[in-house]
């Protein structure tokens, strides 16, 4: 971690950047489409307001993620225009555009490379467009920007950049995301899942939309779970519908008098649900996905297991966070399926050696 607190410390000084305090500005900021994505966009949220107090951030993205938006202090709305994944539908984009051109957004700012991600504030004729150059966009930008891959490394540096005026040098001391739960939801969360809160709890999550590539198996998860039982811990299983058959052959390797303290939350939690859920946890251990993302900004001790993706593009952005990464000739590739049928870079990762990164964080607490 030592690595992403250079880049993401805490104290970010305004006139570095030669930046005005106030001014109430309407910014509306096109959001990504990915969970981790959006956590690590509240890096950008948090900066904007920090250097403009008063400015009202519109945040444009898919509906699913109102949840992880309602949980952001520094976003004062949110925008959904119902597009699928990778839509194009020129004619409602442009139609979308002008419909908001009454709002009078001052700025906006594009996170996503894509072209189509531009039209909609091109078309309410928003004075200052930023972003990425992508995708022929250049037209669609007032301010396009060059990304020098290389010096810009983190995925979070290359959205907070993108809210400063200065893109020639990576930002420093970036702050974390923070995600802020409510007592009564999260009291409503666990009546709804019938859930009891114990002193020990901790949450994996064995899944991973990206692929397989990136999901450490399951035999190991079922070791994980049944140390942990056994010294008195409950254990929540996270993850969507379609983690839900890796989580039951966890539960099923777990030895059967172990099992009732494990409890099967994939597919039955809404992402409102899983965030405030998680809030209440003790400690998490995940495979590189959006949850590990929500488990961080949560502040939760955060165990993340790396296979094809790479720590070195988005880590989890927190203090009390462990990364596991076995490092391999072949790794990272970041394909979705091991290329090479072996999964070497997760299989020889040992439940012992997270159950010791897992007591090591707990440890300096």
């Amino acid at each position: 971690m030592d690595r992403i607190r250079t880049f993401c410390g805490l104290n970010m000084q305004a006139e570095r950047f030669d930046m005005q305090e106030g001014g109430g500005e309407k910014i509306l900021v096109i959001g990504p489409s990915w969970v981790g994505d959006m956590v690590m966009a509240q890096s950008l949220f948090m900066v904007l307001r920090k250097y403009n107090t008063d400015c009202r951030i519109i945040v444009v993205a898919p509906d699913w993620s109102l949840p992880l938006i309602d949980r952001m202090p520094e976003i004062e709305g949110h925008l959904e225009y119902g597009f699928k994944h990778g839509e194009l539908n020129l004619a409602r984009r442009m139609s979308v555009g002008k419909s908001i051109q009454a709002q009078n957004f001052s700025k906006t700012i594009v996170l996503p490379n894509s072209f189509k991600a531009a039209l909609v504030p091109f078309h309410a004729r928003i004075p200052v467009r930023i972003g990425c150059q992508g995708e022929f966009r250049r037209l669609l930008l007032t301010d396009c920007r060059k990304l020098d891959a290389a010096r810009f490394p983190l995925m979070v540096q290359r959205f907070v950049a993108l809210g400063l005026p200065r893109f020639d040098l990576p930002p420093v001391d970036i702050p974390f995301p923070r995600l802020i739960t409510k007592g009564s939801q999260v009291s409503e969360a666990l009546e709804q899942l019938d859930l009891a809160q114990s002193e020990m709890i901790l949450a994996i999550c064995p899944g991973a939309e990206f692929g397989g590539a990136k999901q450490w198996p399951e035999e190991h998860f079922a070791r994980l779970c049944s140390v942990v039982i056994a010294k008195g811990w409950q254990v929540w299983i996270f993850g969507s519908a379609n983690d839900t058959e890796v989580a039951k052959a966890i539960v099923g390797r777990i030895p059967e008098d172990k099992r009732e303290a494990c409890t099967d939350l994939t597919g039955r939690t809404s992402l409102a649900q899983a965030i405030d859920l998680m809030s209440v946890v003790t400690a998490v251990v995940s495979n590189d996905s959006g949850l590990m993302h929500i488990a961080a900004a949560l502040q939760k001790p955060v165990v993340t297991l790396y296979g094809s993706s790479s720590p070195d593009f988005t880590p989890p952005l927190a203090d009390r966070v462990k990364l596991i990464v076995n490092k391999i000739e072949c790794s990272p590739c970041f394909k979705r399926k091991c290329p090479l049928g072996h999964l070497r870079c997760l299989t020889e990762i040992s439940a012992e050696r997270v159950l010791l990164a897992l007591h090591e964080l707990l440890e300096a607490e």
